[in-house]
């Protein structure tokens, strides 16, 4: 019975040793930085795919040397049932245990992608059909069938999708890409709306919208923004006319061949602003945040004209006079697609505002 003992102990010290050796061994093998030749590798787990199929195809792509190692770590982290499908990113500074980690959280490679502030709703529709990195259903709709899918029928799009940079993985629809821009947008003007300045001339949230995107299309220089907000603020308090370029290119849509002539300043549409008094129907951009908060929050500057200078700056009037002496000293003859326009005098006497 002794001599039973004494084989059975060493049985279990040979076996301790071995699994001890073996444990060390896998330990080493998880903390050892994975063989990724090119620095990054692009890693696709399907949905359905089971262990076995993962770790031999990383093993398979040379990322690991060792599949039975992987797949004992995986079981001894307890995470053989938690890796989850997606398309993932291998970086070379990683080990088997960062990588198991990744999968089991499904942290999924991002892709960017930047709406542009200025842009109108058919450019971002185009940049978004282009990406090669989100599911298209959105093909061949209507505008309005689009915003029927994003739950907003009867809305008009201009200006309802916040210019921003947003990641996102790939496979994300189209559709569900454009709904994060509109709450992005919303929850943006609902929090600037709540710390909007006393006095403005607004009626609704929406109507600082429409000022927002003419403040976007009219200056590029950030530090300008509130004066340009503040100028057409004045305007509209002293029933003035805005007579601004970007909305009268705006409602021109695809007669606008890149050339502002005085017969497109005299033809009356909605969104003549030489015109028409007051804010046009609708947005004419997607207007960033930062021109949201100008036009909620306009300098108290009294000038009521400025003109482009040429540098991409304005050159900011009080009265007619200085400001016809401005627009002779820099205006350009022949306005083009990247001109900034400017509130001036009635182009043509004759011409009445509604």
């Amino acid at each position: 019975m002794t001599l039973i003992y004494k084989l059975l102990g060493i049985f279990i010290l040979i076996a301790s040793l071995i699994v001890g050796w073996f444990w060390q061994s896998v330990n080493q093998f998880s903390s050892t930085p994975v063989n990724v030749p090119q620095g990054k590798l692009d890693f696709t787990i399907e949905p359905g795919s089971g262990l076995y199929a993962v770790v031999n195809e990383l093993a398979t792509l040379g990322v690991i040397q060792d599949a039975s190692k992987f797949r004992w770590m995986v079981r001894f982290d307890g995470k053989d049932k938690n890796i989850q499908a997606g398309e993932y990113q291998i970086d070379a500074s990683m080990t088997p245990r960062d990588i198991l980690a990744m999968f089991a959280a499904g942290k999924v490679k991002q892709y960017a992608f930047t709406i542009v502030e200025g842009w109108t709703f058919k450019q971002l529709l185009t940049a978004i059909g282009s990406n090669k990195h989100l599911k298209q259903t959105l093909n061949g709709k209507s505008v309005e069938q689009v915003m029927t899918g994003l739950g907003y029928s009867g809305e008009h799009p201009e200006g309802r999708f916040l210019p921003d940079t947003y990641h996102f993985p790939a496979g994300t629809s189209d559709n569900d890409f454009l709904k994060r821009a509109y709450q992005a947008l919303e929850t943006t003007l609902a929090d600037e709306w709540q710390k909007r300045a006393d006095d403005l001339p607004y009626k609704s949230a929406y109507e600082a919208l429409i000022m927002a995107s003419i403040v976007e299309k009219e200056t590029a220089v950030a530090a300008e923004r509130t004066h340009i907000a503040g100028v057409f603020v004045r305007r509209i308090k002293k029933n003035m006319r805005l007579q601004t370029d970007p909305t009268v290119i705006y409602g021109m849509g695809e007669k606008y061949d890149g050339n502002l002539r005085k017969r497109d300043l005299r033809k009356d549409t909605p969104y003549n602003t030489y015109r028409r008094k007051g804010l046009p129907p609708t947005p004419i951009a997607l207007p960033g945040a930062a021109a949201i908060n100008a036009a909620l929050n306009p300098d108290n500057n009294t000038s009521l004209y400025f003109v482009a200078k040429g540098d991409g700056s304005h050159y900011f009037s009080e009265t007619v006079e200085e400001h016809n002496k401005a627009v002779r000293q820099y205006q350009i003859r022949k306005r083009k697609t990247d001109y900034r326009s400017t509130p001036v005098m009635n182009p043509d006497p004759k011409v009445v505002p509604k």
